[in-house]
């Protein structure tokens, strides 16, 4: 049976990735699959539209769901985590780009500031 270089990589990457890597690359994966989900919705792939907004949608799940409420910041994240599935729940419905896109902005800002906060860390 052929191991799959690629999946071994990447799984070994998460295994011992950091909690602040492994918050980054829940970021850097909504932005692929919501990226996807734009590109889909150009080529009229309702399915592959679909399916990307969800996994994007798991993925704020997931960070809503590993707030530490102890910081007060941590409610401020609760807001905007929580618009963001909002908007991806109307996108998916509406099928709009826009509002894809809208989501994308700040996804990507949360990103780069993510990485100046590990920078600052180090």
């Amino acid at each position: 049976m052929p191991i799959n270089a690629a999946a071994a990589y990447q799984n070994n990457k998460i295994n011992t990735a950091s909690p602040a890597e492994l918050t980054l690359m829940l970021y850097e994966g909504a932005i692929k699959f919501c990226n996807i989900a734009v590109n889909a919705i150009n080529e009229n792939n309702m399915e592959k539209s679909n399916l990307n907004i969800i996994k994007t949608e798991k993925i704020i799940t997931h960070l809503r769901a590993t707030l530490d409420f102890k910081y007060p910041v941590a409610q401020d994240f609760e807001n905007v985590y929580g618009y963001l599935y909002e908007r991806l729940i109307e996108a998916n419905i509406r099928k709009d780009k826009d509002i894809l896109e809208e989501v994308l902005g700040y996804l990507r800002d949360m990103r780069d500031t993510w990485k100046e906060v590990m920078k600052l860390a180090k």
